[in-house]
Parts: structure tokens; sequence; C-alpha cells
């Protein structure tokens, strides 16, 4: 790489560059006003700020003595650079706090210092790398996390139903993980109401990525879409990604508020339960079907049935009871201890949540009842 190279990358942070009067991609002409992206000039400024400071600690510590000038000030200086500089300028800061190593051995220096170091540096290197990535540097990519972690959030929630309805959502994230493979999309026209309850295959991070891009197109599609063409359209749309989605299951509620009427269609997904008052227990339903991007003409089976006073929808994901236990054992055991939700109250979902789900996978249930 020729040296103008390395150094145009070290010194200017990916900035674009627009001729006024030449064209862009043009070498600019004489008397040509060069605009560059802000903030050019503070990176500038912060890169020779700590530069400056890693080369003065050597001198320092071997004037003055490590006791008044520790080697380990530039830890600090290598962990800022970690959170705020690009990976070549990062490199350049690494090599500058090198030489002040080697100034300072000149005099006494601890190893456990020398140790620690070495520490701080490789986090601050792998740390600038990892933010270089997404483009993002600082503390910006934490807030914008936490911003994307609330949209979600709001997304899940169920909307506000009429008098004589009532309605509770609960998603749990597995322990240690900021997002979820489970999603809960829902809109609401008029008297009709649609929930879609989607599990996406995997754990952590590659789950928790195509979670996020599926609940914004999958909730595109809810509301945009007839009722029996909602699942018919996210397969399309899966199929069209070419697997590159992983194995996605979804169950797909449209229940008309002013008669009860509802229809279920499952798409590989734990097929929803009914309390009836009638008979006094959670009884599953007979909907099933083959999951979402798996085939093109795939077919599912709809459920219909009526919702009356004292009745109620129960939908959940495979967490409750774990990937690896029996599916029939833990819809059993999820039904007979969903029974406590009719005698205590459905805002107990939670609790009952807590107590149910697998350590390791995410779970999420939703509860629709008429009061």
């Amino acid at each position: 790489m020729p040296v103008e190279e390395i150094v145009r990358s070290v010194w200017s942070p990916g900035e674009e560059v627009f001729y006024a009067a030449s064209g862009e991609g043009r070498p600019p002409a004489r008397g040509t006003f060069i605009l560059r992206r802000p903030g050019v000039a503070r990176y500038r400024l912060l890169l020779v700020t700590l530069t400056a400071a890693a080369l003065a600690v050597g001198p320092l510590s071997a004037t003055m003595g490590t006791g008044w000038a520790p080697l380990i000030l530039l830890a600090p200086i290598l962990l800022l650079g970690g959170l705020r500089l690009r990976l070549p300028a990062m490199g350049l800061l690494t090599m500058v706090s090198v030489i002040s190593v080697i100034i300072t051995l000149t005099v006494a220096v601890q190893p456990g210092q020398l140790i620690a170091l070495i520490v701080v540096a490789g986090l601050a290197l792998r740390l600038s790398h990892m933010r270089g990535g997404v483009g993002i540097y600082g503390l910006r990519g934490d807030q914008a996390l936490i911003e994307l972690k609330q949209r979600l959030q709001r997304m899940c929630q169920m909307p506000t139903l009429p008098r004589g309805w009532g309605r509770k959502a609960v998603i749990r994230r597995a322990p240690g993980s900021l997002f979820g493979g489970d999603f809960l999309v829902s809109c609401q026209e008029g008297d009709n109401l649609q929930v879609a309850l989607v599990d996406v295959s995997g754990k952590g991070g590659d789950a928790a990525s195509r979670a996020m891009m599926l609940a914004g197109t999958f909730g595109g599609l809810l509301g945009a879409v007839p009722a029996s063409r909602f699942l018919p359209a996210c397969n399309a749309y899966l199929i069209r990604e070419d697997g590159r989605e992983g194995l996605v299951t979804a169950v797909h509620l449209s229940l008309h508020l002013s008669t009860g009427r509802y229809v279920i269609t499952c798409a590989g997904h734990p097929s929803p339960a009914k309390f009836g008052r009638g008979s006094g227990g959670w009884e599953p339903s007979a909907a099933h079907g083959i999951a979402l991007g798996v085939v093109p003409d795939a077919q599912w089976d709809s459920v219909q049935g009526t919702l009356r006073k004292g009745d109620a929808l129960m939908l959940f994901t495979d967490g409750m009871w774990g990937a690896r236990a029996d599916v029939d054992a833990g819809i059993d055991r999820l039904l007979g201890q969903a029974g406590i939700l009719v005698q205590q109250g459905y805002d107990k979902a939670a609790a009952l949540i807590k107590e149910l789900s697998h350590g390791d996978d995410d779970s999420a249930m939703v509860l629709i009842w008429r009061t």
C-alpha cells in the first residue's frame, strides 16, 4: 500500500469528499473549494491529542520516575482510543505507546504494569475493530442498541381492546440476552384484531438480528394483506430470502371483537390453547402446518371457533418447556399450570413464564380473554 494511502487511512476517518466545481471523483481544479464531512476536524484533534499524550508518558517516566509518571497512564489513553478511533488510527496509537514503553525501560518498570498494558492494548484494538464494523464509535452504539430495544418493546405491545375484552403479552428473553428470537406483532382495524407470535430458530445474537429484521417485515404485512394471506405472504418473503433467515415458526390469530369469532393458523408453531368456561379447563387446538420458508406452496389448516364470556385463548412458544424437552409433556404441564391464571388472574402470566420457561431459550405468551 502506498504511503499516501496509509497516512490517509489513519488521518481521515472515511471522509467523503465532494468537489464543488470539478465534479465528484475528479481532481479538484485550482481554487476549488473542498467540502468535507463534519466531525473530521474533531477526529484529527482527538488523534493528535491521544498520540501526543501517549508519546509523553515515556519521557516523563524516564525523567521523573515511575512513581510520579507510572506507565499505567497509557491504559486510559488506549481505552479512549479503542472507543473513538478507527482501527488504522488505533494501530498508530498502539505503536506510539510501544515507543513510550521502550523509553521507560531505561528505568525500573514493574512487570505487572507491562502485562496490564498488553491486555488493555489488545482489548482496545478489538473494541476499535468491532465498532468499526458497524461504523459507530464512542458510546453511540450502546445508545443505538437501547433505542432499538425500546422500539421492539413498543412493537410487541398489543393495542388496547374495547370493553369486555382483556389481553396480556409477556416475552421473556434468555438470561443475559438483550434481544431474542421470539417477537409479537399485532394490529387492530375496527372490530378485527390480528396477532402473530413468531419464533426464529437459533439463539443469541444471530437469532436476535434475524428476529429484528423479520419483526419489521411481518409487522408491515400484518393488516396490509387479508388475514387469510398473511402467512402465505410471510412464507413467500422467506422463500425469496433463500433460507437465509433459518427456520421460522409462527401462529396467526384473527379475532372479530364484536362476535368473538376467531381463526387460528399455525406454521410449525405450538398450537394455541382455549379455555372454555363451560369445561373449566384448557384444551389445545388442532391447528398445525409446516414452518415458514420451507416450501413455496405450503398449506396450513385453520381452526375456527368463538370466544364467549369467560373464555380465553393462549398463544405461546416452545421456550415454555425447552427445545430438548418432550413437546407433549411440556404442553401438558403448561396447560395444567395455566389453571392458576384462571383462578388468580391473567396478570400472573409473567410469574408463570418465569416458573416454566427453559433457562437457555426465549419464551413468550399471549393471553386474550372475554369478560
